[in-house]
């Protein structure tokens, strides 16, 4: 979640099967979390941003039926988090 231009910015691999999604706002991930959702994907992982409230809205549209996860870092790595993403 970020400085993102959805769809331009989003890829995909092995044919759509795995998808990547720049969303700017939780709005806008749970909007496209639910497209998803209908067309039948198996799971969506969602950037540490989205932090557990964000996960859990995307798992409230998906409707509680496919895994949901957020990638997070070991908290030695804090500082070094606060700063790369300060500068964006």
């Amino acid at each position: 979640m970020g400085n993102f231009d959805y769809p331009k910015d989003s890829a995909e691999i092995h044919n759509g099967d795995a998808q990547i999604i720049g969303v700017n706002s939780i709005e806008q991930a749970c909007d496209e979390a639910k497209k998803l959702y209908q067309k039948g994907v198996n799971c969506i992982e969602l950037c540490g941003a989205f932090g557990k409230e964000g996960a859990k809205k995307i798992i409230e549209v998906t409707e509680n039926k496919i895994p949901v996860g957020y990638i997070t870092h070991l908290p030695i790595q804090n500082e070094i988090y606060k700063k790369t993403f300060e500068k964006n």
